[in-house]
């Protein structure tokens, strides 16, 4: 019965994105401002109804200024939901784009995909900073990688100097994604965490994991979004990274006691 509603759900996330990818193609050739957020900010809603993804917002997304959020990451799910929450653009990695159907997808929503190599990171700052430069709020991963929850990577700051130039007006917003079910239960298992998160070096492949996914009751997810943060207040971007580490960090911690 499962196997049959996961390729029911998997059906209607195919006819979903048909559905919008060719409207938000033709939007795209005349305007990639802020209003070609709209139809991704809908097909975020409708994957994660089709998915069974629940969001819980905590705290007040900054909507009003030009923002760089950053948070932990756990999975390429984590985009769905973020994207109903926030109209930004995520930053990738540059192998992102090769994804079969989500690499295209994330085109979409006008991701920037990057070579995060010492070579080529001035290269990347500088196409990341012609965004900013067009008034485009970003949202970025600074851990580097994915993580199963328990914990928060150290924020890598090469990408905290973009918030730091001279003339530039960004907000800094760090925010903390966590599960709370999985599958209808807390993720207190290995297997339930690697039900939703998924990792880089894991074997399972992404259509795998998908489907798996696709084959449970989904999760609900919460984002916590802690209070913003002025960039002219920060001289330099490692102490920056480490603030919004501190915040992200304390707050799953403060979580995981709870649910203990």
């Amino acid at each position: 019965m499962r196997s049959f509603i996961a390729a029911f759900k998997m059906l209607l996330f195919f006819v979903w994105s048909i559905i919008i990818v060719p409207p938000q193609i033709l939007i795209m050739v005349f305007h990639k401002g802020q209003h070609a957020y709209h139809l991704p900010y809908i097909w975020h809603k409708g994957v994660c109804l089709i998915f069974r993804l629940k969001v819980k917002v905590e705290g007040q997304p900054e909507r009003k200024r030009q923002t760089m959020y950053v948070s932990n990451h756990l999975s390429y799910l984590d985009i769905p939901v973020i994207g109903t929450v926030l109209k930004a653009s995520f930053v990738a990695k540059k192998d992102v784009a090769k994804w079969p159907v989500f690499g295209f997808l994330s085109k979409m929503q006008q991701t920037a995909f990057i070579d995060r190599s010492r070579s080529a990171i001035a290269k990347e700052a500088n196409a990341l900073d012609n965004m900013v430069a067009r008034g485009k709020s970003l949202i970025i991963f600074p851990e580097g990688t994915s993580t199963d929850g328990r914990s928060v990577l150290p924020f890598k700051s090469s990408l905290f100097s973009l918030a730091l130039q001279d003339g530039k007006n960004l907000m800094m917003q760090p925010f903390t994604i966590k599960m709370d079910l999985v599958d209808g239960s807390p993720p207190e298992t290995q297997a339930l965490k690697d039900l939703y998160s998924w990792l880089r070096d894991m074997d399972t492949e992404l259509h795998t994991h998908l489907w798996l996914f696709a084959k449970s009751k989904g999760a609900v997810i919460s984002l916590h979004f802690h209070d913003t943060l002025e960039t002219l207040d920060f001289q330099d971007r490692k102490t920056l990274a480490k603030v919004c580490e501190n915040k992200v960090s304390q707050e799953l911690n403060v979580k995981s006691a709870l649910a203990a």
